[in-house]
């Protein structure tokens, strides 16, 4: 098989089990948590980790945030577990800058959660890993936009960056930003970054007490951001307060 067609497989494959990524993170911590040794860390040193790493997960928040906001119902930035759709180009706002901001997004939400276990050798592995990764993903999904958008695809391709954002090519939103989306599809990732801070949290400490901690600032979180996604789970699938026209 040709490199080409391999590649577009093998994104595609990927891109449907992207959702494991979350478990296997979970699986690798718990020997990274064990074997990590901060003993001789400083608590300002530790106390700035923590923040850095809260810090990265909040920008990868706010970066999918902007994307999906901003996103049109039926564009290239709206997908599914089965496969890639789009009956329309995103090429404004956020997308002018970058051509992939929710994996972007992604990449920043769970290296915060790398970060936390204190280990920069983890760090950097998880980084090469997602890109070897998402490279697929993006490399099949910009194979479906081409196929379907032809010359329109390839203008926006070549004036804009795959991964690293470029500011000065910023061109205006065509829609409005609706903080409505934001609640309605960005539940299930930020309770999943919470949760995965609380893992870190209690892996660490049970290694380190043997024991198990129930009232931990990880665990207030962790409860408050459950009881958000509880409720509006529950307005998106029993109500239609959350609905809104054109919007995926």
């Amino acid at each position: 098989m040709a490199f080409i067609n391999s590649f577009e497989k093998e994104g595609n494959f990927l891109f449907r089990h992207r959702g494991q990524i979350p478990v296997i993170l979970f699986v690798l911590a718990v020997p990274v948590v064990y074997y990590t040794n901060i003993g001789s860390w400083s608590d300002l040193y530790r106390n700035i980790t923590v923040w850095v790493a809260i810090a990265l997960s909040i920008l990868g928040f706010i970066i999918r945030a902007i994307a999906i906001a901003t996103t049109p119902m039926g564009t290239s930035g709206r997908n599914t577990k089965e496969g890639q759709v789009a009956e329309s180009l995103n090429t404004t706002g956020i997308y002018s800058m970058v051509r992939h901001p929710l994996y972007l997004g992604n990449y920043f939400m769970w290296i915060g959660i790398v970060l936390f276990t204190f280990n920069f050798s983890f760090v950097i592995i998880v980084s090469l890993l997602f890109w070897l990764y998402y490279e697929r993903i993006m490399f099949a999904e910009e194979r479906f936009l081409e196929r379907k958008f032809g010359e329109e695809y390839m203008d926006w391709a070549n004036r804009t960056p795959a991964f690293l954002p470029c500011l000065a090519k910023y061109r205006k939103n065509v829609v409005p930003f609706s903080f409505t989306s934001v609640l309605r599809r960005e539940y299930s990732g930020v309770l999943a970054t919470v949760l995965g801070f609380a893992f870190i949290d209690d892996l660490r400490r049970y290694f380190s007490d043997a024991d198990f901690v129930l009232h931990t600032q990880a665990h207030y979180a962790l409860a408050v951001a459950a009881l958000i996604a509880l409720i509006l789970r529950s307005l998106k699938h029993y109500t239609t307060i959350l609905k809104e026209e054109g919007r995926s």
